[in-house]
This record gives C-alpha cells, structure tokens and sequence, in this order.
C-alpha cells in the first residue's frame, strides 16, 4: 500500500528552534531516509521551496492569471513529503512518528494513502 507521509511546517515554530536543535531535525531526516531505503519502503521524498517562492495559477476568461506567493494566508505550509510503500496503514503511522517533526509542537505530519498514481513510481 502506497501513502504520503506529508510535512507541514511553521516557520515561527522552526525560527524558534536552536540551530542545534534545527541539525537534529536535519539528522533525523538522514536517517530515516536511509532507514526507509533499507527497508525497501521509500518511494521518493522532496522538500519544497519556501511559498514566498510560489506562484498561483488560475484561468479566468480562457486567459491564465498568476499571481505570486502562496495560494492562501496561512501559519503553516507544506514543506515536503516521503511516498512510501509499506504494507499497512499501521506501519505508515509507525514510519510518521519516525519522523523527527513529528516530536516537535507546532510541525505536523500527516499519512494518507494514495488511492490513485500515474507515472512510474516504481523505479
């Protein structure tokens, strides 16, 4: 069973972190990457730019319309995920709380399963 493991960040919540502490999540990220490489399950990871980076874009009029930033005001923002294959739901929330984010008040991870792919996910 496939399932996105995503991240939501806080900037306040990170800008508030040591920079020690802000390693330790860099730490924590390696290893479960390889943690999960090992194991087979690890699918793909990304982490995504800043949304100040962002660009929305909408059709109005057969006439697309970009506006910069991101797509609504918010606190928190999606910073990356993991898609995985692992076989259960269980084991996806087990792989979460791997998550170094997931200890930290503020961050949240989020597990859904993936109900649909196209592509090659498996390479």
């Amino acid at each position: 069973m496939r399932f996105l493991i995503s991240l939501h960040i806080n900037p306040a919540v990170l800008d508030a972190l040591t920079d020690e502490e802000k390693a330790a999540i860099g730490d924590g990220h390696g290893t479960f990457m390889e943690e999960i490489k090992a194991s087979g399950e690890l699918i793909t990871t990304l982490a995504l730019a800043d949304p100040s980076q962002a660009a929305v874009v909408s059709v109005r009029g057969a006439a697309p319309v970009v506006t910069d930033g991101p797509y609504a005001e918010a606190k928190e923002f999606l910073g990356g995920f993991y898609l995985v294959d692992c076989e259960d739901r269980e084991r996806a929330l087990a792989l979460a709380a791997k998550i170094p984010d997931a200890a930290i008040e503020g961050l949240g991870v989020e597990v859904r399963q993936v109900m649909f792919a196209d592509g090659n996910l498996d390479a």
